[in-house]
């Protein structure tokens, strides 16, 4: 065979061949967004997913990540998602609140009072808050807790009346922290999260709220003096993505995705519990007073408020019906545990 056949059987060959490469599906990129910095536990985490997902798909399902808030506030991510703009993205609270207000109800201030309590309720009502995502267009793949939050001030606080000596600080736009404030009697000042340090720095406020671990991670502890032992809240987390594109997966890879999100996510909740403990310590060394409740009855009081404020957001971000079931969960633990 000559040079001249030897070639036209190979250009025939490459024809055939070319049409089958084009055919190959291209990764699917999934635009990602957080207010966690590079480099901080969150986005450690979420790395090492979105790599896992990668390998596990084959190379179908790719990620592209925006960290720091580059894209915005939470709001703005969701936002975003709903445009197509972005695809997934991993929220606190107030995120999680545009997407499923009634998640909130995790959020509400002195509803748990240790790690215990918390690990069951998510787990028992994880069913039920899955298909409140899904009917709003999202899909759940992990809760990612942030962590107990404590309120961080100038001025010493023991009981609630000690805050009306402080400019407190609100995440403007939370109906969670609205309702709390509100059942505390005090009016702090809303801003967005992004403007908090200038905020301090300036003096227009001198009180905040964060786990341990947040505060210390965005500097706010250089500007605090007391930090309020008893936790207002434990602040929830979760990553999510848009329905739209996770139908776009395969049935295979949407069932990697979401056993990984399970796996990397619980461990990053674990994570977050031991560093927000070494973050108090580290807050003490920085020279930080932590300040307990002045009595048992401030404690008390203090509960009572946050069932105040649980009941002022029924109708409002949840059902009562949803909170009735928390709440019985929670009942059928405690008693269990006696």
């Amino acid at each position: 065979m000559n040079f001249s056949k030897r070639l036209t059987i190979f250009a025939a060959l490459l024809s055939l061949a070319l049409p089958l490469a084009a055919q190959a599906p291209a990764p699917v990129i999934i635009k990602f967004a957080t207010l966690a910095p590079d480099g901080s536990t969150w986005m450690k985490a979420m790395k090492k997913f979105t790599d896992e997902v990668t390998v596990k798909t084959a190379g179908r399902v790719k990620f592209k990540t925006y960290a720091g808030g580059v894209s915005g506030d939470e709001k703005d991510v969701v936002r975003k998602i709903r445009l197509g703009q972005l695809h997934a993205g991993g929220f606190t609270g107030v995120g999680i609140g545009e997407m499923a207000a009634e998640a909130r109800l995790l959020d509400t201030p002195f509803l748990f009072k240790n790690a215990r309590e918390i690990d069951h309720v998510y787990k028992t009502m994880d069913a039920d808050f899955r298909k409140i995502f899904e009917s709003r267009g999202y899909v759940l793949l992990g809760w990612a807790e942030v962590g107990n939050v404590n309120i961080f001030s100038n001025a010493p606080v023991t009981q609630p009346g000690d805050l009306k000596n402080v400019k407190m600080w609100i995440w403007e736009g939370d109906p969670i922290a609205e309702a709390t404030f509100e059942a505390l009697h005090i009016k702090p000042i809303p801003l967005s999260i992004t403007d908090v340090m200038t905020s301090l720095q300036t003096g227009m406020i001198n009180g905040v709220y964060g786990s341990p671990l947040s505060v210390i991670a965005l500097q706010w502890f250089a500007r605090m003096k007391y930090v309020f032992s008893l936790p207002l809240t434990n602040a929830s987390g979760a990553v999510v993505i848009s329905k739209k594109m996770f139908d776009t997966l395969t049935p295979e890879d949407q069932k990697t995705m979401l056993a990984l999100g399970d796996r990397y996510f619980r461990e990053l909740t674990l994570q977050s519990r031991k560093e927000n403990e070494q973050s108090v310590g580290i807050l003490k060394k920085k020279g930080l007073t932590f300040t307990d409740p002045a009595s048992p009855a401030v404690t008390a009081e203090l509960e009572k408020a946050g069932e105040s404020a649980r009941q002022a957001l029924v109708g409002k971000l949840y059902s009562r019906e949803l909170l009735v079931k928390v709440e019985n969960a929670l009942k059928a633990f405690r008693a269990a545990k006696k």
